[in-house]
């Protein structure tokens, strides 16, 4: 591990450090996150989604009937079970994905409050993917804790 201070940006974070210190600065938003650190996560939380996706469809189907009557495809009851733990991934990272957002655009030097492009639909999603490429600005320095 880095000797790098969990309130610093660890600049050349690998998987594990991004995901320890993910979840270790659980609801902060004050501070900054490096490259590395927010891009490992969106990795990891990006295969823990299509795991569950995948999870969930196959479960839906292994366990579904067919109505020949009605010819209609019925998911099987554990369709549920992969739909509700989709739910509680979804809803325990939701606040930390959304402070590891800030923090990245702290690291830029600009305003947290841009991780609301988010609300709008499409365009949204695209200003703040290319806002959160840039490369750290070391005036963003002043969004760190004192």
């Amino acid at each position: 591990m880095s000797t790098a201070s969990v309130t610093d940006p660890l600049y050349g974070a690998s998987l594990g450090q991004a995901i320890t210190r993910f979840f270790r600065k659980y609801a902060t938003f004050s501070g900054r996150a490096s490259r590395s650190e927010y891009w490992w996560w969106q990795l990891a939380t990006t295969v823990v989604y299509l795991v569950l996706a995948g999870s969930i469809v196959a479960i839906g189907v292994a366990g579904g009937e067919f109505d020949t009557g009605t010819e209609v495809f019925s998911l099987g009851p554990a369709f549920n079970v992969g739909i509700t733990l989709l739910a509680v991934w979804t809803l325990a990272t939701l606040v930390p994905q959304i402070a590891l957002a800030v923090r990245r655009l702290h690291d830029t030097n600009l305003s947290g409050w841009f991780v609301l492009l988010r609300l709008i639909p499409s365009v949204g999603d695209i200003v703040l993917l290319v806002l959160t490429i840039q490369p750290s600005n070391p005036a963003g320095a002043r969004y760190d804790r004192r």
